[in-house]
């Protein structure tokens, strides 16, 4: 049973910085796709962010963050980040974390979140004006 955590949320001011951590255990690592989602306040969908595909580091960014955020792997401690920079207050929402193991070409053009069936239970990001 794959199990999935976040961690490293928090409140900063609008331009700075936090990283995120999510920690996937169980199954083969290497088989997963990851994907970062974020849920804004009062929003009901959750808004992909972006995805890294484990066997060979492919990533893929979501047109809101690109520039801003970096989604990265330690792949010995089974553990993706994502490094969020020059925060918005509108990059704030609950930020999960899911992982399947979806091949490479669907991780990173066809995956949505129905696909996935591993979920973190999500940690805040606040980015206040």
């Amino acid at each position: 049973q794959v199990q999935v955590a976040e961690s490293g949320g928090g409140s900063v001011q609008t331009g700075g910085s936090l990283r995120l951590s999510c920690a996937v255990s169980g199954g083969d690592y290497s088989r997963n796709c990851i994907m970062w989602f974020r849920q804004a306040p009062g929003e009901e969908d959750r808004e992909g962010v972006a995805i890294i595909y484990a066997r060979d580091n492919r990533t893929w960014y979501f047109d809101s963050v690109k520039g801003r955020f970096t989604i990265s792997q330690d792949n010995a401690k089974s553990t993706v980040f994502l490094q969020m920079n020059a925060l918005k207050p509108e990059d704030s929402g609950m930020y999960y974390c899911a992982a399947d193991g979806f091949p490479g070409v669907q991780c990173l053009t066809r995956v949505r979140g129905g696909d996935f069936h591993y979920w973190g239970q999500g940690t805040q990001v606040t980015v206040s004006s």
